[in-house]
C-alpha cells in the first residue's frame, strides 16, 4: 500500500464514481481501477460496492476512508511544516463552526488570521453541531466549537464562553406587548415557536425547561437552517429562542428585532473549543486556536458579541441584555 493509492481511493469515495474521480485526479479510468484493485488485494476485503449509479464504500471501505483522510491531512501538514521558513507558520487548518457562531466570530477571525498569519490557509466548515462533532471524531477537522464536552475522550475540549438564550421576535411583532422587558417560560410555551429539530442541542436545552414545568410548547415549525428560521420569524410566523449572535447582522439588513430575557429561567449553553490531541496539533492549528480565543475575548469585551460571558482564564466579562432592540 502506498499513499498514492490512498489518495486515489479517498477521491473515488468522495466523487462517488470512477469517472468523476479520474477527471479530478487527471488519471485514466482504467489505471485508476487498477490502483483500486491492488489496494483491495492488499487489504483482503472489498472496499467499494459498484452499481450502475456509481460506487459506495463498504463498511471496511468507509473505515479505511476515514483513517486515510486523517493520515493524508497529517502528511500534508507535516510537509508544510518541513517546507516553511524559520519563524513562519504555514499550513491548512480546518475549523468547524455552528451557524450562530459563524455569524458572531467568522469574519473577525478570518481577518485576524489573514493579517497575522498569511501563510495559513483557514478552511471554515459551517454546519449543525452534530455534523461538526462527527467530523471532529473522524479526524476531518483540526478545531471546532461545540456545545457539549462529551464528543470524544480522544479530543481536547476547553470551555470558551457561555451564551444566554433569549426570546427573539421582530420589533413590531404583536405577539408580545412592546412594553415588556422580559417573559416567563409559561408565556413562551404559549407562543407560536419556530425551533431547530429535536436533534439540535439548543432544542433539547429549551425543551428541558418546558418539561421541568410540565409544559408543552406550541411549536409551529422546525427548521435547521439559521437564515430560513430567522426569515420565518421576521415574516411573522412565530418567535424563536436563540443566542444574541443570531441577530449579529440582522440590523445591517434593515431588520429590527427585540431580544427578551426569560425571567424565571437562566437558559444558557456553553461553548467548548475542541481540538485534536495536542501532540498531533500542527503549529498552524495552534496559532488559529490562539487567534480564535483572542477574537472571542475582543468581541465580548468590546460588546460586539452580546449576551455572552467568557470562561476560564479569560476576563470575566458578562453582559445582561434585556428588551434589546436591534
Amino acid at each position: 500500500m502506498d499513499l498514492r493509492q490512498l489518495r486515489y481511493f479517498a477521491q473515488i469515495v468522495e466523487s462517488g464514481s470512477f469517472s468523476k474521480a479520474s477527471r479530478c485526479l487527471f488519471i485514466a479510468q482504467p489505471a485508476l481501477s487498477q490502483h483500486l484493485a491492488k489496494l483491495e488485494d492488499e487489504v483482503g476485503k472489498p472496499l467499494l460496492i459498484r452499481t450502475a449509479r456509481g460506487v459506495t464504500p463498504t463498511d471496511n471501505g468507509m473505515a479505511l476512508y476515514h483513517h486515510a483522510r486523517f493520515m493524508l491531512r497529517q502528511l500534508d501538514q507535516a510537509l508544510c511544516i518541513a517546507r516553511q521558513e524559520a519563524g513562519e507558520v504555514r499550513g491548512m487548518v480546518s475549523l468547524g463552526l455552528p451557524a450562530t457562531t459563524v455569524v458572531a466570530i467568522g469574519l473577525p477571525l478570518m481577518r485576524r488570521v489573514h493579517e497575522k498569519h498569511p501563510g495559513i490557509l483557514l478552511n471554515v466548515v459551517e454546519g449543525m453541531s452534530g455534523h461538526i462533532g462527527q467530523m471532529m471524531r473522524l479526524g476531518q477537522l483540526d478545531l471546532a466549537i461545540l456545545f457539549t464536552n462529551d464528543i470524544s475522550s480522544k479530543l481536547d475540549a476547553t470551555p470558551l464562553l457561555e451564551e444566554e438564550l433569549f426570546l427573539l421576535l421582530p420589533e413590531n411583532s404583536p405577539l408580545v406587548p412592546s412594553n415588556r422587558t422580559s417573559i416567563t417560560v409559561t408565556e413562551v410555551a404559549a407562543l407560536p415557536l419556530i425551533l431547530p429539530t429535536s436533534t439540535h442541542g439548543l432544542r433539547r436545552r429549551v425543551v428541558a425547561e418546558f418539561e421541568r414545568r410540565d409544559l408543552t410548547p406550541h411549536v409551529v415549525a422546525e427548521i435547521d437552517s439559521l437564515s430560513l428560521l430567522m426569515s420565518c420569524v421576521y415574516d411573522g410566523m412565530g418567535v424563536t429562542i436563540k443566542p444574541m449572535s443570531a441577530l449579529q447582522h440582522e440590523g445591517e439588513r434593515g431588520k429590527h428585532w427585540r431580544a427578551l430575557s426569560i425571567s424565571d429561567a437562566h437558559i444558557t449553553r456553553r461553548n467548548y473549543l475542541y481540538s485534536i490531541a495536542s501532540n498531533l496539533l500542527s503549529p498552524a492549528a495552534s496559532a488559529v486556536a490562539i487567534e480564535l480565543r483572542d477574537t472571542a475575548r475582543m468581541l465580548v469585551t468590546s460588546k460586539q458579541w452580546r449576551g455572552v460571558s467568557l470562561i476560564g482564564n479569560q476576563s470575566d466579562v458578562k453582559e445582561t441584555v434585556t428588551d434589546l432592540v436591534i
